[in-house]
């Protein structure tokens, strides 16, 4: 997330708004960016859950205002409100993309194209990563991931159809200005060969510039259109810091379960939270973005987490669904009864087509340069767990409490609350 703010940082701010020339911004310089960004995000989190929590909120009703404003804007440049042309199932995959995603057939292009949705509702986690520090959290915690989702889908839609329908006034704005060096002139001119003028789906040739193109020049002109660019750095930046704050958080839990090193658990006496857990998840990811992108791998790195991150959703599904009724008889308060079954199925079948999708999505490339698809992160990552697990963690994780053990873990977590001040 962290990188996608930096892009936004240079190509919406430095180069759309102040007219800076970023072409020979490098590497290093995002690297810096990067380190600038993240650090600033584990102090936010290191300084107290109620500052975290502040603007967290706050950034909800910021991504509410932008994007009306966003969509209000990109619906006033749409040339024709011919919905068919929006829903037009096209396989834009290989160049007739810009080879954003390498060339498939129709049923592996939808599959990668369940990415997109994926990446939009990331984050309604966060509500279920922050319960322990959240209050009534039983009653509340699922109210905030379905409001997540729910409202996610809606302004994401909305969001979404209005980008896809305005593309072709894109073309129509570059092509009357003689001086504009936004598009490459090739792709102008394939553009201008097509009769009665492009489409939103010939629009994808754009590829990963999409965005930034249409946004630059159709919304930054306007004195809104600066504000919107404002208001989506803010935005990413609390949305990366969303992140931070699930993950550090997840990391305590496991470590304080015994799942990780206790060292991780530590949680700051002075401001109540986890900061060996937000420090760590700081510095890694940093140094992700360091090691990834030399190799051009960063693309396997971005999907990879959203992906992974899917699939460990999925696990714990199928071992609800084998053992509900069985072992798994106590339930809480929040229940989705008799379509329980149901809805884990369908969570096992999306969970398996966004598999496959990620891994289509980012093959690996061979020729004058190596550089690693998606296989070889799943590969590693789950070599690396297996031979973990067999060499000592099998030994020494004894899996979650049960029994007398859940009772004796309480006591401790009540004793390091009181130690902390707490109420």
């Amino acid at each position: 997330m962290n990188v996608i703010l930096y892009t936004f940082i240079r190509d919406l701010f430095f180069s759309g708004m102040l007219g800076w020339d970023v072409s020979t911004w490098t590497s290093n310089t995002m690297f810096i960016w990067i380190a600038g960004i993240t650090v600033a995000q584990c102090l936010l989190n290191h300084f107290g859950i109620r500052l975290t929590t502040i603007l967290t909120d706050f950034s909800g009703y910021l991504i509410f205002a932008v994007t009306i404003v966003l969509v209000i804007l990109l619906f006033m440049h749409v040339p024709s409100f011919d919905l068919g042309h929006a829903f037009a199932f096209v396989n834009k995959t290989g160049e007739a993309g810009g080879s954003v995603a390498p060339p498939h057939g129709i049923f592996i292009a939808v599959l990668m194209g369940f990415l997109y949705p994926l990446f939009t509702i990331t984050g309604f986690d966060a509500s279920a990563h922050t319960s322990e520090e959240t209050v009534n959290a039983q009653n509340t915690v699922h109210k905030g991931m379905l409001t997540s989702v729910f409202w996610s889908l809606v302004f994401g839609f909305a969001l979404a159809l209005g980008m896809v329908m305005a593309l072709p006034a894109v073309y129509t704005t570059l092509a009357a200005d003689p001086n504009q060096t936004m598009v490459p002139k090739e792709i102008m001119d394939q553009l201008a060969a097509i009769p009665g003028g492009p489409t939103p789906a010939d629009m994808a040739i754009l590829g990963w510039s999409s965005f930034s193109v249409l946004f630059n020049t159709l919304i930054m002109p306007s004195f809104l259109g600066k504000l919107c660019a404002i208001g989506i750095i803010l935005a990413n930046f609390f949305c990366a810091l969303s992140g931070l704050t699930s993950t550090s958080r997840m990391i305590y839990a496991f470590a304080r379960d015994r799942g990780l090193p206790s060292q991780l658990a530590h949680v700051s006496k002075s401001y109540r939270t986890p900061t060996a857990a937000i420090w760590s998840t700081g510095i890694v990811t940093v140094l992700l973005v360091v090691i990834t992108t030399p190799l051009n791998a960063f693309a396997a790195l971005s999907t990879g987490c959203a992906m992974y991150l899917y699939m460990s959703y999925g696990m714990p599904v199928i071992a609800g669904l084998m053992a509900e009724g069985k072992t798994w008889t106590t339930y809480g308060k929040f229940r989705l009864g008799g379509l329980s079954k149901v809805f884990a199925i369908i969570v096992i079948i999306g969970t398996i087509g966004v598999i496959i999708g990620g891994h289509a999505f980012v093959p690996s490339v061979t020729g004058d340069t190596f550089v690693p698809g998606l296989i070889y992160y799943t590969v590693a990552f789950y070599g690396l767990l297996i031979i973990a697990w067999f060499a000592f963690e099998g030994r020494r994780f004894k899996g979650p409490p049960m029994g007398d053990e859940i009772a004796r873990r309480q006591a401790e977590i009540a004793e390091a609350e009181a130690a902390l001040g707490g109420r």
